[in-house]
């Protein structure tokens, strides 16, 4: 049932200035996403060692490798988001009632944000991390996907806050969420492939993909461009600023393809297909009727 709650005129300025500061942490935990995916592309995972939380056996590294520092720094980066969504949770049981939407976002968000912590802990500490090409690396990059995702999704729905969350008899889709993560699963095995196995030419790329004996994860780039494309198709149903950002992710991927997955591109892939995903996350959140 609708949240029917009536606020007073201070009330209202609080949760306005509460959800501006939700759009902030989450613009913030976007920036931290793509600093993990620099970690990963630039094979800086391992510059702490396989030391959690110290870096290499330290608080503070000293005469710290570039490595070291790509990695330290993502690990600050991901302390203070931390304690942003901890204050935001915080904030979110000051300024609306029991059982508000924006409430239970801000605790799922806190939860998804604990989750991440202890996923990228575990990367480092199985030493998922530089030249790994195992299975439990890709199996653990899939499930640190997933919950980014659902991370960014409670954000989302946090600063979107509305009392139509929930509302109305009639369930809404989930499908076009599940099959945003399909894709983004997908995404990251390839990319994972990518940083292992560069290629040097578009020709030698495609030929070690099919040659015999190709590692796993050589061959699991292929499957990437196809989900993309059968998922970007389905996708374009869901509204006008949804299609243009998949059209935007097709010519991105396109071109990440055409210059061999250089880090920039790579890292511009996954910024748009986060815009997407919080596109996705929106349109359930405003929408009442059956897909």
């Amino acid at each position: 049932m609708p949240v029917t709650v009536e606020a007073s005129p201070a009330q209202l300025v609080r949760q306005h200035s509460f959800r501006r500061f939700a759009w902030g942490v989450l613009a913030y935990n976007v920036l931290v996403v793509l600093w993990g995916a620099y970690v990963r592309a630039s094979g800086s995972g391992a510059g702490c060692g396989s030391h959690w939380p110290l870096c290499n056996g330290v608080v503070m590294p000293q005469a710290p490798a570039v490595e070291t520092i790509v990695e330290f720094t993502h690990r600050l980066s991901s302390g203070l988001s931390l304690a942003l969504v901890g204050g935001l949770w915080f904030w979110s049981r000051r300024v609306f009632p029991r059982g508000y939407p924006a409430r239970r976002a801000a605790a799922w968000a806190a939860v998804f944000l604990v989750v991440e912590a202890l996923l990228g802990a575990g990367l480092v500490l199985f030493r998922f991390v530089a030249h790994d090409a195992s299975a439990g690396r890709a199996f653990y990059l899939s499930a640190h996907l997933v919950n980014t995702q659902l991370l960014l999704g409670a954000l989302t729905a946090t600063a979107w806050g509305g009392a139509t969350i929930g509302a109305g008899d009639k369930k809404r889709s989930l499908a076009p969420l599940v099959v945003s993560l399909v894709a983004g699963v997908t995404g990251a095995v390839a990319a994972l492939g990518d940083t292992l196995y560069p290629a040097a030419s578009l020709a030698s790329g495609v030929a070690n993909e099919f040659a015999a004996g190709a590692p796993v994860l050589l061959r699991l780039r292929l499957i990437h461009p196809l989900v993309a494309v059968a998922a970007g198709i389905y996708l374009m149903r869901c509204g006008r600023a949804v299609w243009v950002l998949v059209l935007v992710q097709f010519a991105a991927g396109l071109l990440n393809w055409i210059l061999l997955a250089p880090i920039w591109m790579q890292l511009v892939h996954l910024l748009i297909a986060n815009l997407l995903w919080i596109a996705l996350v929106l349109r359930h959140l405003q929408t009442r009727t059956v897909i």
